[in-house]
């Protein structure tokens, strides 16, 4: 299933925050939304699931979500929002529990298997690192076999090293499972290291600089550098007027 976003705009009172949004997002790709604080990335994002409205535009969902699918759509937050009182079993058990599956503990194991978690299927959140604490949520949005998955800022509460262990984490459940995802980051090295498509907004309103279309075969450390060198000269000056304009308000 492709999303379809056409003329997206929106506005908080008399504040525009997006203005005529237009974006693809293909089946099968990771496309990462940046840009300086306050442009409307997490707000996109938002809208994308459903969770606010338009004033203006549609986000439409092109084709079938893929067979078994229980949720088109699911997210990962930056806060983990795992209950504390259940086990990583019972956290990612959450999501299932308003659909009849007679294969719930079955579904429950294979997405344990498929992000490294089988061995921590009984522990508590409060035992687990922050790091695997962010591998039980993104667990718990896979086992609804959603057909995108939305991401927002999932990786910001980590320290480096744990992020980039995560990252290897995603990079390679992508190479294994081609999963559909919108992710939100202000980190332009996060963005270049996961996604296949960079869209960089504005500053207030966000509207849509320039899409960036990163070539999985070219991944090499110095295109890498070139790539987040370039969306850096498209989004400093936006930036730094962006954050005149926090410290004026």
């Amino acid at each position: 299933m492709d999303l379809s976003i056409r003329g997206l705009t929106h506005r908080y009172a008399d504040t525009e925050v997006l203005s005529g949004i237009d974006l693809d997002i293909p089946s099968g790709r990771i496309v990462c939304i940046v840009g300086p604080s306050g442009c409307g990335k997490s707000t996109l994002l938002r809208m994308i699931g459903g969770l606010e409205q338009p004033t203006k535009g549609a986000v439409l969902q092109v084709g079938p979500p893929p067979p078994g699918s229980l949720n088109p759509l699911t997210y990962v937050f930056q806060d983990f929002a795992l209950l504390p009182w259940r086990s990583v079993a019972g956290n990612v058990s959450l999501v299932l529990e308003d659909h009849d599956l007679p294969n719930r503990a079955e579904r429950i194991a294979n997405v344990l298997d498929r992000t490294r978690l089988s061995d921590f299927a009984n522990a508590l959140p409060r035992q687990l690192s922050g790091g695997m604490k962010q591998r039980v949520a993104i667990a718990r949005a896979l086992a609804v076999d959603p057909a995108v998955l939305l991401m927002d800022e999932p990786l910001s509460a980590l320290d480096a090293q744990t992020r980039e262990l995560l990252m290897d984490d995603l990079v390679g459940l992508w190479d294994r499972e081609r999963f559909t995802a919108v992710y939100v980051t202000h980190n332009l090295a996060e963005a270049v290291r996961l996604g296949h498509r960079i869209v960089v907004l504005s500053r207030r309103p966000g509207r849509i600089r320039e899409i960036v279309e990163i070539d999985a075969d070219l991944r090499t450390r110095g295109a890498m550098e070139d790539i987040q060198a370039h969306l850096w000269s498209l989004m400093r000056d936006e930036a730094m007027a962006a954050d005149a304009e926090l410290v004026d308000g």
